[in-house]
């Protein structure tokens, strides 16, 4: 399993990130467990979650999934097993901490009460789960609304949740800070004051990056080259939609469009798009849950991808795609594809 660095620190963590949203929710503890197991035996050495997570997000599910992985640290004695990133929720959500935004004081609420239920005395990677300002990576619509999502304070927010961040690095409960579903003005924001001011430095940036969303290949992309702030791609198989399961409206039973009885990612130009790759896939002789993952792993500002699986079977084909090399004609083709199919969901 390939190692890349994380940011400008020396932690080296696996181009293969283990995801761990459905634990709680599509999984139970028992199967969740079966998948660190496997993730570990694989030689992944980095997983992910969220104080918000098992999905989708409700009051009666949220911390699960950290409670999990918890019990799996104790019952096995192996947190040193795994670089262990999770994250705060940014903006308010009315059933955690009073509706109350991310900020230096919700932050060390929360990073506590993740540490309770992880079982552990640090977290290797803290992240804001999206800006607390609000983030467009939700909407679908690819347009920036600053009317929605900007506020005066919004620089003050991000100072203050920088000093917050940094008592906790001090402290020795963080070790690394991230964000995710952030934008090349909001990281820049965020390592400007952090410079100014003397306070940690963004590591990663956790983004949805798949061959149906390539927003990150442009400014995004110069920005985690020049200043090392490299993508954890999440989602990379488009909630799904590249394995091919949901063509010609099929949903099927368990799925994700059949657990949240809906698919946002699924129109008319989504199926055009799913179709062209799956054909490429074929073509080539390629399993299209590999050659998705691949293709995430073959950019060059990937730090790591996230898999998520609710099966075994489904975790150990997206392990595989770790060694699965792209050939030049089959990036050539995955371009023209993009060029015909730029934005389908």
């Amino acid at each position: 399993m390939k190692l890349n660095k994380l940011g400008r620190t020396d932690l080296r963590v696996t181009e293969i990130c283990l995801g761990t949203m459905t634990w709680g929710s599509q999984n139970t503890q028992a199967e969740g467990h079966a998948q660190i197991d496997m993730a570990l035996e694989a030689g992944i050495n980095f997983m992910d979650t969220a104080e918000i997570y098992a999905v989708p997000r409700s009051l009666e599910t949220s911390g699960r999934t950290e409670e999990i992985i918890g019990n799996w640290f104790k019952q096995t004695g192996k947190r040193d097993k795994f670089i262990l990133a999770s994250k705060i929720a940014g903006g308010p959500v009315e059933f955690i901490r009073d509706n109350s935004r991310a900020s230096g004081k919700t932050i060390r609420q929360a990073v506590d009460a993740s540490l309770k239920r992880l079982q552990t005395d640090h977290i290797d990677l803290y992240q804001i789960h999206w800006a607390s300002r609000g983030s467009y990576n939700f909407e679908g619509s690819w347009t920036y609304a600053p009317h929605k999502q900007d506020t005066a304070d919004t620089l003050d927010n991000i100072a203050d949740m920088l000093e917050g961040l940094g008592d906790l690095v001090k402290q020795g409960k963080l070790g690394h800070i991230g964000v995710s579903n952030e934008t090349a003005w909001g990281i820049a924001q965020w390592l400007r004051i952090a410079e100014q001011k003397g306070l940690p430095r963004l590591v990663s940036v956790q983004n949805e990056y798949n061959l149906t969303r390539r927003q990150f290949d442009l400014d995004m992309a110069e920005l985690s080259h020049h200043e090392q702030v490299g993508l954890l791609a999440y989602s990379p198989l488009a909630g799904g939609l590249l394995t091919g399961k949901y063509q010609n409206g099929a949903v099927p039973a368990g799925s994700r469009g059949d657990y949240q009885k809906g698919f946002w990612r699924y129109n008319e130009h989504s199926q055009a798009a799913t179709a062209e790759y799956l054909a490429l896939a074929a073509r080539h002789g390629l399993d299209p849950v590999q050659m998705a993952i691949a293709f995430t792993l073959s950019r060059p500002f990937t730090t790591a991808t996230i898999i998520g699986a609710t099966s075994t079977a489904q975790l150990a084909l997206a392990i595989g795609a770790a060694d699965v090399t792209l050939s030049p004609d089959v990036l050539a083709e995955i371009d023209a594809v993009h060029r015909c199919y730029p934005r389908p969901i």
